[in-house]
This record gives structure tokens, C-alpha cells and sequence, in this order.
């Protein structure tokens, strides 16, 4: 059997190759999915996602047969079993007109052709609501909410210095650290290898590119500085019942600037395709000729125009012929997209039908209600022996946490976050594909005189690391990741967990590759979120 030359055997060489890689994702064991034990620990799902369901209007409280009936719906599983929801007094919000819904249930039991099935990889069970990681989570998010308008590269004073001293003082907070301490270096980023180098956002955020004949302005349509919702109990009640709020005429009114705060990151993430800063990225990479990596068969230039171009000075690359359906920059911008899908079918199935963790803004209505005496419930003591609270108090007049939204979070659960969940699969391909130790060409910050429209060079200070191509993909699976958080609506384990099983999604498509190339090609290299480096 030969490989295809227009012979009919083409046929069966394809469905041999299909066989196989079919075989071999049967061959990987089923995993144990296990949840926090909330769901099942609390009669008045406290610890559960129950947004968009009907709510007691004292205490914030679902309705237990609204829930009820969700779960048995999601275990049914299908398409007009969800549907019947809306039917049946299970939502919140009584007007049609103004009722969310919830997010592609479905998801959760579609398959797909490409890398290993959704059911197949698991994630660790969310923080437990009465825990201490718990508590140190809402911290930071409540700190978050309070600095959204302080510029990233203030961190290093007044009400940044003051949040990470106090989260330096939980008992079990989980964020980078120096020293032991969380400091305003790393203040809010993530322990991969690059995210606590040089400047908090990343330079495939920053760095404005040419597509083709198009130029992309990377400044965002951000806010208005100081606008936040969600700050009253009725506002909340409506909210949490499903009910689509009138958006301020503030809601997206501001400036188009440079990302540099974090209400513009939250903005960014709020209006973003999900996909949309990795194919920028991958823009940037392919259109200022970065390294391609070294196991790619037709060398280190990748033709980012697919016209065959002559072999730039001082690279390296095959004399004869350039990759464009296979290892170009079709099939690379491709598969960067690709990536999407497949993380999404993954991370609902663990959304709907494993965790149902809930949100950020749910456990603050749990807080407030405790706060105005209405009920009282299990926290963690570090939530209290924080000094966030009181700050919040002091600014909104309540402990919900404020958010950067005026709908709150999406209707599907918290646990783990779809942009992050993305973010992992996406970052991965590319770092597959690319060079990651190549440092980036010619680094830009916003400028402090004016960090909304203008950007300039930045100099790497004498004795620190430069800026790498996989130290800037991590942190841009970091702000992309945190951005949901600094907006209020997922957590920190919801970002991190969700990196990790994105990369796992990424790493079973691209061990796939392989066996549909006709190229040579042993493998690319992959440094994982964690700092180790596999051939894949």
C-alpha cells in the first residue's frame, strides 16, 4: 500500500491512520472525576453554581426544587430536557425579555474527532467552600476588584503594597510569591516560567501587528474608570435570578488605550473571541519571523506570507520548498484556532457534569448576607482576619464583591474558566510550533506619561532575564486567565486548573500530527506550564 499517489489503496492508507489514532485514544484509561464534596455537603447548595435558577429574596438562597430540577435535567442529558427548564418556575427571572440563559449545556456530552475525548481528562476538585485556600482565593479577588483602576506598573505602591502584604498573611494562598511573601512583583501573575519577568501584561497583548493587508491596532475599547456593579443586595438578587441588567451608558464609553490597568484587561476579556489574543500572537510571531522550532523539517523561517520567499539572511531553512498546509503559517494560525473547540467540549463537560463550582459573586452575596445578619455560614476565619473587607465595606457600602460587569458572570459554572481553559490549548500549540527560548524583538510598555496611547521601547533592567517568546505566551495565558478574575467572575484555581487541562487538550492533538505528516519529523518541544520540557 502506498502513501497516495493518485492510487484508489489512498482509501484505505486514510481509514488505517483514522483506525489507529482511534485505537490509541480507546487505549488511555478512564479517569476518577471527582468534585469538592459541596454539592452534596450543603442542603442549600451554598458551595454550588445556582445562577439563573429562582432564589429565596431574603437570603439569596436557591430554591431547592429549581435545582433539583436543573441537576436532573444536566444527568438526563438532553437537548429538550434543558429546554423544559424554561417551563417549569426553575429560572429566576420571570420576564422572557430580560432572562439570560444558561451556556451550551450540551457541550458537555458532544464529541469530537480530533486529540482525546472530553470524558477522558480530569482536573482536581475545586477548593472546598469552608477552606482556607478558598478564603485566600476570595481575598485576592476582593484586592482585585479594589485596584482595577491602578496602573499594573504602580504595583509597587499604596493600595498594591497594602494587598499583597495581606495576602501574604493567609495560611494557605497559592500565588507566586518571593521570599515566601507575596510581593508587588507578583502581586495578582502565575508561577510559570516568564510571568513574574519584566512587565505584568504580555507583549503579544501590547505589540501592534499586520495581517496581511490589515493593520491591528492592539489598544482596547476599555471603561470608565471607577464604574463597578453588583455593589447593592437587590442588584445582586437580580443578577444571580438570571436577569439581564440595562448596562450603563459608562460600560465600555471609555478611551481606546494600551492595556495597562486592570479594568482594561477586563474589558479586553469580556468582548474577546475566545481564541482571539493567540491568533494575534500567533501574527506577531509569524509576521516578524521568530524561530520556528528546531524540529520543524523545512528549518527556522516559517513563510509567513505562504509565497516561497527567499531564506532571510542568517537563517536556516530547506532550499527547496517551505510548509504551508503542513507546518506553515495556514496550518499553524489553523490549528492555534482549532485548539478552541476542543479545550471548550473539554472544560464543559467538567463545568456541567462534574464540579458545579460556584461563582465569585455568588459566595459574596453569601458574605453580605451574612454581613446584614440574614444567615450564617461556614467561612474560612482568613476571610475575616483580612483587611479587604473593610475596605470594601469603606468604598461600596457592603461585602459583595464588586464587579467589573454589570451581568455578572455567564450562566454556566465557575469551575474551571473557559477563556483559561482555551488559553492553556492555545499557548501550547504555539510554543509546539515556535522557538520559546528566541527573545522577543523589540519589547514595548506603555508609556508612563501616557500609558493609554502610546507605547515605547523597554529596556530589560542589568542583571534581569530578557523577554522570551515562552515567557510571553505563559503570560499571556496568565493575563487572559486573570483577567476573567480581576473582573470578578472566576476564581484563581478556575484559571490555573483550567491552564493545565488546556495543555493536556493541546498535547493529545498534537500527538496526533505526526501520523498525518509525509515530512520527517520527530517531535516538537514544549516547555508545560509546570517548567518541564517534552517532545510531543
Amino acid at each position: 500500500m502506498n502513501n497516495g499517489n493518485g492510487s484508489t489503496d489512498r482509501r484505505f492508507a486514510a481509514r488505517k491512520v483514522r483506525e489507529e489514532l482511534a485505537e490509541a485514544q480507546f487505549a488511555e484509561p478512564n479517569p476518577l472525576h471527582q468534585n469538592n464534596g459541596d454539592e452534596a455537603r450543603y442542603a442549600n447548595k451554598i458551595g454550588s453554581s445556582t445562577k439563573g435558577l429562582a432564589h429565596d429574596p431574603t437570603t439569596g438562597e436557591v430554591v431547592p426544587s429549581a435545582y433539583d430540577a436543573l441537576i436532573a435535567a444536566l444527568r438526563e442529558g438532553s437537548f429538550s430536557g434543558i429546554q423544559a427548564l424554561a417551563s417549569n418556575g426553575t429560572f429566576g427571572c420571570a420576564d422572557p425579555t430580560k432572562r439570560r440563559r444558561f451556556v451550551n449545556p450540551q457541550s458537555a456530552y458532544a464529541f469530537d474527532l480530533e486529540g482525546i475525548d472530553s470524558h477522558q481528562l480530569t482536573m482536581r476538585p475545586a477548593p472546598a467552600f469552608a477552606s482556607a485556600e478558598e478564603a485566600g482565593e476570595m481575598v485576592e479577588l476582593y484586592w482585585m476588584s479594589l485596584l482595577r483602576d491602578t496602573d499594573f506598573a504602580h504595583y509597587n505602591t499604596g493600595l498594591a503594597v497594602k494587598a499583597a502584604a495581606d495576602l501574604s498573611k493567609l495560611s494557605d494562598f497559592r500565588g507566586p510569591k518571593e521570599g515566601g511573601k507575596v510581593t508587588p512583583n507578583t502581586l495578582f501573575r502565575d508561577v510559570y516560567p516568564g510571568c513574574t519577568t519584566g512587565p505584568y501584561v504580555s507583549q503579544f497583548l501590547l505589540q501592534p501587528v499586520d495581517l496581511g493587508a490589515q493593520h491591528i491596532d492592539t489598544r482596547i475599547l476599555t471603561n470608565t474608570k471607577g464604574v463597578d456593579f453588583v455593589t447593592t443586595f437587590g442588584e445582586w438578587l437580580d443578577v444571580i435570578n438570571g436577569c439581564q441588567p440595562v448596562e450603563s451608558p459608562d460600560i465600555a464609553a471609555g478611551p481606546r488605550v494600551y492595556c495597562h490597568t486592570g479594568r482594561d484587561l477586563s474589558q479586553y476579556v469580556h468582548r474577546d473571541f475566545l481564541y482571539q489574543a493567540y491568533f494575534v500572537a500567533c501574527v506577531n510571531l509569524l509576521t516578524k519571523h521568530y524561530r520556528a522550532d528546531a524540529g520543524n523539517p523545512y528549518g527556522q523561517f516559517v513563510d509567513g506570507t505562504g509565497t516561497g520567499l527567499p531564506l532571510p539572511a542568517g537563517m536556516s531553512g530547506s532550499v527547496s520548498d517551505i510548509g504551508f498546509g503542513s507546518f506553515g503559517a495556514p496550518a499553524i494560525a489553523t490549528l492555534v484556532c482549532e485548539a478552541a473547540t476542543r479545550a471548550l467540549k473539554h472544560q464543559w463537560y467538567q463545568k456541567w457534569l462534574v464540579h458545579r463550582r460556584l461563582r465569585p459573586e455568588e459566595f459574596g452575596g453569601h458574605v453580605e448576607v451574612q454581613r446584614l445578619g440574614k444567615a450564617t455560614y461556614p467561612f474560612d476565619g482568613d476571610l475575616f482576619s483580612s483587611t479587604v473587607l473593610a475596605e470594601i465595606e469603606k468604598k461600596h457600602g457592603s461585602h459583595l464583591l464588586p464587579l467589573a460587569f454589570p451581568e455578572g458572570s455567564p450562566l454556566h459554572t465557575a469551575y474551571g474558566s473557559g477563556h483559561a481553559t482555551v488559553a492553556g490549548a492555545c499557548v501550547t500549540v504555539l510554543k509546539w510550533f515556535f522557538d520559546e527560548s528566541e527573545p522577543i524583538k523589540e519589547p514595548k510598555v506603555p508609556d508612563p506619561k501616557n500609558p493609554a496611547a502610546e507605547l515605547i521601547p523597554y529596556k530589560v533592567p542589568a542583571g534581569h532575564p530578557p523577554l522570551t517568546v515562552g515567557g510571553e505566551l505563559n503570560k499571556l495565558a496568565s493575563n487572559i486567565s486573570q483577567g476573567r478574575n480581576i473582573a470578578g467572575v472566576h476564581w484563581r484555581t478556575d484559571a490555573t486548573e483550567a491552564n493545565k487541562l488546556g495543555e493536556e487538550v493541546a498535547i493529545s492533538m498534537l500527538k496526533e500530527l505526526p501520523s498525518l505528516f509525509s515530512e520527517p519529523f520527530s517531535g516538537g518541544s514544549v516547555t508545560k506550564f509546570d517548567g518541564t520540557t517534552i517532545t510531543v
